[in-house]
């Protein structure tokens, strides 16, 4: 199981979570000038990173509130939980898997 660190009531394990997709996607500026290509690409087009990613992730069954987490998509290793709102923890971008040389 994973024990994801909730910012308010601490860890707890996966169950009590929702992923909620990808952290940082900007709601388009004009929605109503967006054809239905450009609605398609905002509503269903995200990134599929091998490593460090961004996520967004509801406490559903605890505090019933919204927090971002940076995961590694290889490891599954927690890197950083930080508030809706603010910016992105910088980290390296790819994570080898262990015993791994470059």
């Amino acid at each position: 199981m994973l024990l994801i660190p909730c910012p308010n009531c601490g860890s707890r394990d996966e169950t009590e979570f929702h992923y909620g997709g990808q952290a940082h996607v900007a709601y388009p500026e004009n929605p109503t000038e967006l054809n239905d290509r450009e609605w398609a690409e905002f509503l269903f087009y995200r990134d599929n990173t091998k490593g460090a990613f961004a996520e967004r992730w509801l406490h559903s069954t605890g505090c019933r509130q919204w927090f971002n987490m940076l995961r590694d998509t290889v490891t599954y290793d927690i890197q950083a939980v930080y508030p809706m709102g603010e910016k992105r923890p910088d980290t390296p971008s790819i994570t080898a898997p262990e015993g791994a040389t470059k």
